[in-house]
Protein backbone atom coordinates (compact mmCIF):
# COMPACT_ATOMS: atom_id res chain seq x y z
CA UNK A 1 0.00 0.00 0.00
CA UNK A 2 2.86 2.39 0.76
CA UNK A 3 4.46 1.66 -2.62
CA UNK A 4 1.09 2.32 -4.28
CA UNK A 5 0.98 5.75 -2.69
CA UNK A 6 -1.51 4.84 0.03
CA UNK A 7 -4.41 3.89 -2.23
CA UNK A 8 -5.29 1.82 -5.27
CA UNK A 9 -6.34 3.40 -8.54
CA UNK A 10 -7.78 1.73 -11.63
CA UNK A 11 -4.66 -0.44 -11.88
CA UNK A 12 -4.46 -2.30 -8.53
CA UNK A 13 -1.02 -3.82 -7.89
CA UNK A 14 -2.45 -7.18 -6.80
CA UNK A 15 -5.62 -9.24 -7.25
CA UNK A 16 -6.74 -12.69 -6.13
CA UNK A 17 -9.19 -15.34 -7.28
CA UNK A 18 -10.05 -17.14 -10.49
CA UNK A 19 -9.94 -13.89 -12.47
CA UNK A 20 -7.69 -10.86 -12.43
CA UNK A 21 -8.47 -7.31 -13.49
CA UNK A 22 -7.33 -6.84 -17.08
CA UNK A 23 -8.79 -3.38 -17.63
CA UNK A 24 -10.97 -1.01 -15.64
CA UNK A 25 -12.52 2.11 -17.12
CA UNK A 26 -14.66 3.62 -14.35
CA UNK A 27 -18.34 3.90 -15.31
CA UNK A 28 -17.58 2.34 -18.70
CA UNK A 29 -16.26 -1.21 -18.48
CA UNK A 30 -14.49 -3.71 -16.23
CA UNK A 31 -12.69 -6.59 -17.97
CA UNK A 32 -11.63 -9.67 -16.03
CA UNK A 33 -9.26 -12.28 -17.43
CA UNK A 34 -8.38 -15.81 -16.27
CA UNK A 35 -5.86 -15.96 -13.46
CA UNK A 36 -3.20 -18.41 -14.62
CA UNK A 37 -2.04 -18.86 -11.02
CA UNK A 38 -5.44 -19.87 -9.68
CA UNK A 39 -5.57 -23.32 -8.11
CA UNK A 40 -8.74 -22.90 -6.10
CA UNK A 41 -10.89 -25.74 -4.80
CA UNK A 42 -13.75 -25.61 -7.31
CA UNK A 43 -13.06 -28.66 -9.44
CA UNK A 44 -11.70 -27.77 -12.84
CA UNK A 45 -12.45 -24.08 -12.41
CA UNK A 46 -11.60 -21.69 -14.05
CA UNK A 47 -11.14 -24.06 -17.00
CA UNK A 48 -14.93 -24.35 -17.12
CA UNK A 49 -15.36 -20.57 -17.12
CA UNK A 50 -14.64 -17.87 -19.67
CA UNK A 51 -11.36 -16.44 -20.94
CA UNK A 52 -12.77 -12.98 -20.22
CA UNK A 53 -15.69 -11.40 -18.43
CA UNK A 54 -16.72 -7.93 -19.55
CA UNK A 55 -18.89 -6.13 -17.00
CA UNK A 56 -20.74 -3.03 -18.16
CA UNK A 57 -22.01 -0.68 -15.42
CA UNK A 58 -25.46 0.50 -16.57
CA UNK A 59 -27.48 2.28 -13.87
CA UNK A 60 -30.76 2.46 -15.78
CA UNK A 61 -32.34 -0.98 -16.11
CA UNK A 62 -34.33 0.02 -19.19
CA UNK A 63 -31.09 0.99 -20.96
CA UNK A 64 -29.61 -2.38 -19.98
CA UNK A 65 -32.66 -4.17 -21.40
CA UNK A 66 -32.20 -2.35 -24.72
CA UNK A 67 -28.54 -3.38 -24.78
CA UNK A 68 -29.52 -6.99 -24.05
CA UNK A 69 -32.11 -7.00 -26.85
CA UNK A 70 -29.43 -5.66 -29.21
CA UNK A 71 -27.13 -8.57 -28.34
CA UNK A 72 -24.60 -6.39 -26.54
CA UNK A 73 -25.13 -8.19 -23.20
CA UNK A 74 -25.50 -11.86 -22.28
CA UNK A 75 -26.94 -11.21 -18.82
CA UNK A 76 -28.61 -8.28 -17.09
CA UNK A 77 -31.00 -7.47 -14.29
CA UNK A 78 -34.30 -6.07 -15.56
CA UNK A 79 -36.97 -3.84 -14.07
CA UNK A 80 -40.04 -5.41 -12.49
CA UNK A 81 -42.19 -3.57 -15.01
CA UNK A 82 -40.63 -5.63 -17.80
CA UNK A 83 -41.45 -9.03 -16.28
CA UNK A 84 -44.97 -9.27 -17.78
CA UNK A 85 -43.71 -8.64 -21.33
CA UNK A 86 -40.92 -11.22 -20.99
CA UNK A 87 -43.46 -13.70 -19.63
CA UNK A 88 -46.00 -13.05 -22.36
CA UNK A 89 -43.66 -13.05 -25.35
CA UNK A 90 -40.31 -14.67 -24.53
CA UNK A 91 -37.75 -14.11 -27.26
CA UNK A 92 -35.96 -17.13 -28.75
CA UNK A 93 -32.83 -18.03 -26.79
CA UNK A 94 -33.73 -15.77 -23.86
CA UNK A 95 -34.33 -17.07 -20.32
CA UNK A 96 -36.18 -15.10 -17.64
CA UNK A 97 -35.16 -15.46 -13.98
CA UNK A 98 -37.50 -14.40 -11.16
CA UNK A 99 -36.55 -14.67 -7.48
CA UNK A 100 -37.79 -13.31 -4.18
CA UNK A 101 -35.64 -10.49 -2.86
CA UNK A 102 -34.28 -9.87 0.63
CA UNK A 103 -33.93 -6.11 0.00
CA UNK A 104 -36.43 -3.74 1.56
CA UNK A 105 -38.16 -0.59 0.35
CA UNK A 106 -39.85 1.92 2.63
CA UNK A 107 -41.15 5.46 2.91
CA UNK A 108 -39.25 7.29 5.64
CA UNK A 109 -39.93 10.54 7.48
CA UNK A 110 -37.21 12.79 8.85
CA UNK A 111 -38.14 13.25 12.52
CA UNK A 112 -35.90 16.33 12.73
CA UNK A 113 -37.79 18.20 9.98
CA UNK A 114 -41.10 19.97 10.77
CA UNK A 115 -43.90 19.03 10.64
CA UNK A 116 -42.65 15.43 10.84
CA UNK A 117 -41.22 16.14 14.27
CA UNK A 118 -44.82 15.60 15.44
CA UNK A 119 -45.73 11.94 15.95
CA UNK A 120 -49.35 12.65 14.99
CA UNK A 121 -48.27 13.88 11.56
CA UNK A 122 -46.11 10.81 11.00
CA UNK A 123 -48.94 8.52 11.99
CA UNK A 124 -51.26 10.41 9.66
CA UNK A 125 -48.93 9.56 6.78
CA UNK A 126 -48.87 5.92 7.86
CA UNK A 127 -52.68 5.82 7.79
CA UNK A 128 -52.98 7.70 4.48
CA UNK A 129 -50.62 5.64 2.28
CA UNK A 130 -52.31 2.78 0.43
CA UNK A 131 -49.44 0.30 0.18
CA UNK A 132 -51.40 -2.14 -1.99
CA UNK A 133 -52.00 0.64 -4.53
CA UNK A 134 -48.30 1.48 -4.50
CA UNK A 135 -47.35 -2.14 -5.20
CA UNK A 136 -49.92 -2.52 -7.97
CA UNK A 137 -48.74 0.63 -9.75
CA UNK A 138 -44.99 0.32 -9.27
CA UNK A 139 -44.57 -3.47 -9.29
CA UNK A 140 -47.63 -4.62 -11.27
CA UNK A 141 -48.79 -6.68 -8.28
CA UNK A 142 -45.72 -8.93 -8.55
CA UNK A 143 -44.09 -7.80 -5.30
CA UNK A 144 -45.43 -8.79 -1.89
CA UNK A 145 -46.22 -6.28 0.81
CA UNK A 146 -43.60 -5.92 3.56
CA UNK A 147 -44.33 -6.02 7.29
CA UNK A 148 -40.92 -4.65 8.22
CA UNK A 149 -37.33 -4.58 7.04
CA UNK A 150 -36.74 -8.35 7.44
CA UNK A 151 -38.03 -10.53 4.61
CA UNK A 152 -40.11 -13.71 4.90
CA UNK A 153 -38.05 -16.80 5.62
CA UNK A 154 -35.50 -14.98 7.78
CA UNK A 155 -35.17 -14.88 11.55
CA UNK A 156 -37.05 -11.85 12.82
CA UNK A 157 -39.65 -11.61 10.05
CA UNK A 158 -42.92 -10.20 11.39
CA UNK A 159 -46.01 -12.01 10.06
CA UNK A 160 -48.03 -8.79 10.28
CA UNK A 161 -47.95 -5.12 11.20
CA UNK A 162 -48.88 -3.94 14.67
CA UNK A 163 -51.39 -1.44 13.33
CA UNK A 164 -54.23 -1.78 10.85
CA UNK A 165 -52.68 -2.29 7.39
CA UNK A 166 -55.67 -0.76 5.62
CA UNK A 167 -55.48 2.91 4.61
CA UNK A 168 -57.83 5.20 6.52
CA UNK A 169 -57.97 8.77 5.17
CA UNK A 170 -60.51 9.80 7.83
CA UNK A 171 -58.18 8.71 10.63
CA UNK A 172 -55.31 10.49 8.88
CA UNK A 173 -57.28 13.75 8.67
CA UNK A 174 -58.23 13.47 12.34
CA UNK A 175 -54.57 13.08 13.33
CA UNK A 176 -53.61 16.11 11.24
CA UNK A 177 -56.38 18.13 12.88
CA UNK A 178 -55.06 17.12 16.33
CA UNK A 179 -51.63 18.37 15.24
CA UNK A 180 -53.12 21.74 14.22
CA UNK A 181 -52.82 21.00 10.51
CA UNK A 182 -56.45 20.54 9.55
CA UNK A 183 -55.82 22.71 6.48
CA UNK A 184 -53.00 20.42 5.34
CA UNK A 185 -49.45 21.38 4.41
CA UNK A 186 -46.84 21.05 1.65
CA UNK A 187 -43.73 18.88 1.79
CA UNK A 188 -41.12 17.18 -0.38
CA UNK A 189 -40.50 13.54 -1.25
CA UNK A 190 -36.97 12.69 -2.41
CA UNK A 191 -36.37 9.60 -4.54
CA UNK A 192 -33.71 7.98 -6.68
CA UNK A 193 -34.48 8.46 -10.38
CA UNK A 194 -35.74 4.96 -11.18
CA UNK A 195 -38.98 4.04 -12.94
CA UNK A 196 -40.54 2.02 -10.12
CA UNK A 197 -39.53 4.62 -7.51
CA UNK A 198 -41.28 7.35 -9.49
CA UNK A 199 -44.42 5.26 -9.93
CA UNK A 200 -44.47 4.47 -6.21
CA UNK A 201 -43.88 8.14 -5.35
CA UNK A 202 -46.74 9.26 -7.58
CA UNK A 203 -49.19 6.94 -5.82
CA UNK A 204 -47.96 8.16 -2.43
CA UNK A 205 -48.34 11.72 -3.70
CA UNK A 206 -51.98 11.04 -4.67
CA UNK A 207 -52.72 9.25 -1.37
CA UNK A 208 -51.38 12.15 0.69
CA UNK A 209 -53.13 14.74 -1.47
CA UNK A 210 -56.44 13.10 -0.49
CA UNK A 211 -55.82 14.10 3.16
CA UNK A 212 -54.53 17.59 2.38
CA UNK A 213 -50.77 16.97 2.13
CA UNK A 214 -49.30 18.42 -1.08
CA UNK A 215 -46.16 16.50 -2.06
CA UNK A 216 -43.43 17.70 -4.40
CA UNK A 217 -41.38 14.80 -5.80
CA UNK A 218 -37.65 15.47 -6.18
CA UNK A 219 -35.73 12.98 -8.35
CA UNK A 220 -31.96 12.50 -8.03
CA UNK A 221 -29.31 10.47 -9.80
CA UNK A 222 -27.73 7.81 -7.60
CA UNK A 223 -24.62 9.83 -6.75
CA UNK A 224 -26.66 12.78 -5.54
CA UNK A 225 -29.36 10.74 -3.81
CA UNK A 226 -27.04 8.74 -1.57
CA UNK A 227 -25.54 11.85 -0.04
CA UNK A 228 -28.85 13.54 0.84
CA UNK A 229 -29.12 12.31 4.41
CA UNK A 230 -25.44 12.30 5.33
CA UNK A 231 -24.34 15.01 7.74
CA UNK A 232 -20.80 14.59 6.42
CA UNK A 233 -22.00 15.91 3.04
CA UNK A 234 -23.40 19.21 4.25
CA UNK A 235 -26.71 20.52 5.51
CA UNK A 236 -29.05 19.05 2.89
CA UNK A 237 -30.30 16.53 5.45
CA UNK A 238 -32.04 19.36 7.29
CA UNK A 239 -34.44 19.93 4.38
CA UNK A 240 -35.28 16.24 3.89
CA UNK A 241 -38.87 15.46 4.79
CA UNK A 242 -40.14 12.29 3.06
CA UNK A 243 -37.66 9.83 1.57
CA UNK A 244 -38.39 6.74 -0.53
CA UNK A 245 -35.52 4.31 -0.02
CA UNK A 246 -34.29 0.82 -0.78
CA UNK A 247 -31.49 -0.94 1.11
CA UNK A 248 -29.73 -4.14 0.13
CA UNK A 249 -29.77 -7.11 2.45
CA UNK A 250 -27.97 -10.29 3.48
CA UNK A 251 -29.59 -13.35 5.10
CA UNK A 252 -28.74 -12.42 8.69
CA UNK A 253 -31.28 -9.94 10.15
CA UNK A 254 -28.51 -7.87 11.76
CA UNK A 255 -27.65 -6.60 8.29
CA UNK A 256 -31.06 -4.89 8.20
CA UNK A 257 -31.18 -3.43 11.70
CA UNK A 258 -27.56 -2.19 11.74
CA UNK A 259 -28.44 1.01 9.84
CA UNK A 260 -31.17 2.25 12.20
CA UNK A 261 -29.32 2.35 15.52
CA UNK A 262 -28.83 5.71 17.28
CA UNK A 263 -25.16 5.65 16.22
CA UNK A 264 -26.25 5.68 12.56
CA UNK A 265 -28.19 8.95 12.82
CA UNK A 266 -26.73 11.28 10.21
CA UNK A 267 -24.97 8.42 8.43
CA UNK A 268 -27.51 5.86 7.13
CA UNK A 269 -30.32 6.48 9.59
CA UNK A 270 -31.88 9.34 7.63
CA UNK A 271 -35.14 9.32 9.58
CA UNK A 272 -33.08 10.21 12.66
CA UNK A 273 -34.96 7.55 14.58
CA UNK A 274 -33.36 7.41 18.03
CA UNK A 275 -34.29 4.45 20.22
CA UNK A 276 -31.92 3.30 22.93
CA UNK A 277 -33.99 0.12 23.26
CA UNK A 278 -33.53 -0.55 19.55
CA UNK A 279 -29.77 -0.04 19.81
CA UNK A 280 -29.45 -2.29 22.86
CA UNK A 281 -31.55 -5.04 21.22
CA UNK A 282 -29.38 -4.85 18.11
CA UNK A 283 -26.20 -5.29 20.18
CA UNK A 284 -27.66 -8.18 22.20
CA UNK A 285 -29.08 -9.96 19.16
CA UNK A 286 -25.66 -9.92 17.49
CA UNK A 287 -24.28 -12.27 20.15
CA UNK A 288 -27.41 -14.28 20.99
CA UNK A 289 -27.16 -17.94 19.93
CA UNK A 290 -30.78 -19.04 20.45
CA UNK A 291 -32.66 -18.52 17.14
CA UNK A 292 -36.01 -18.15 18.90
CA UNK A 293 -34.61 -15.45 21.19
CA UNK A 294 -33.06 -13.61 18.25
CA UNK A 295 -36.37 -13.84 16.40
CA UNK A 296 -38.19 -12.10 19.28
CA UNK A 297 -35.53 -9.38 19.46
CA UNK A 298 -35.67 -8.53 15.77
CA UNK A 299 -39.47 -8.51 15.75
CA UNK A 300 -39.42 -6.08 18.67
CA UNK A 301 -36.97 -3.83 16.85
CA UNK A 302 -39.36 -3.55 13.90
CA UNK A 303 -42.23 -2.89 16.31
CA UNK A 304 -40.24 0.07 17.63
CA UNK A 305 -39.68 1.37 14.11
CA UNK A 306 -43.40 1.18 13.35
CA UNK A 307 -44.32 2.80 16.68
CA UNK A 308 -42.02 5.75 15.92
CA UNK A 309 -44.29 6.64 13.01
CA UNK A 310 -41.23 7.35 10.87
CA UNK A 311 -41.63 4.34 8.57
CA UNK A 312 -44.13 3.00 6.06
CA UNK A 313 -42.87 -0.46 5.06
CA UNK A 314 -43.59 -1.12 1.38
CA UNK A 315 -42.02 -4.25 -0.12
CA UNK A 316 -38.99 -6.48 -0.51
CA UNK A 317 -39.42 -6.27 -4.30
CA UNK A 318 -38.76 -9.04 -6.80
CA UNK A 319 -35.39 -9.63 -8.46
CA UNK A 320 -35.55 -10.37 -12.15
CA UNK A 321 -32.92 -10.95 -14.80
CA UNK A 322 -32.60 -12.24 -18.35
CA UNK A 323 -29.76 -14.17 -19.95
CA UNK A 324 -28.97 -15.71 -23.28
CA UNK A 325 -28.98 -19.47 -23.76
CA UNK A 326 -25.24 -19.35 -24.47
CA UNK A 327 -24.37 -19.01 -20.77
CA UNK A 328 -25.21 -20.70 -17.47
CA UNK A 329 -25.36 -17.98 -14.81
CA UNK A 330 -24.43 -18.68 -11.18
CA UNK A 331 -26.99 -17.08 -8.89
CA UNK A 332 -27.72 -16.93 -5.18
CA UNK A 333 -31.31 -17.78 -4.12
CA UNK A 334 -32.26 -14.09 -4.42
CA UNK A 335 -30.77 -13.91 -7.95
CA UNK A 336 -27.60 -12.08 -6.90
CA UNK A 337 -25.09 -13.00 -9.64
CA UNK A 338 -21.77 -14.67 -8.79
CA UNK A 339 -20.02 -13.48 -11.94
CA UNK A 340 -16.73 -15.44 -11.65
CA UNK A 341 -18.76 -18.66 -11.60
CA UNK A 342 -20.67 -18.01 -14.84
CA UNK A 343 -19.83 -20.59 -17.49
CA UNK A 344 -20.65 -21.35 -21.14
CA UNK A 345 -23.79 -23.38 -21.80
Amino acid sequence: MEQAGGRFTTAPPATAGAYVIKEWRPKQRLTLARNSDWNGPRGGFPETGFDELRIMPIEDEKSAEIAFAAGELDYTAISVSSIPSYRAAPAPGVHLVEKSSLDYVWLGMNIAAPPFDDLRVRRAVQRAVDVDQVLEAAYFGLAERATGIIAPGLIGHRPQLQGDPRPDPHAAKALLAEAGLAGGFACTLDIEAKAERLLAAQVIQANLASVGIAVQINQHDSGSFWSLGSEADGDRWRSLQLILQKYGMQPDPAFATAWFTPEQVGIWNWERFRSEEFGELHRRALVATDPARRDRMYRRMQDLMEESGAYVFLTHEVNAAVHSDTIVPALLPDATPILPEFRPA
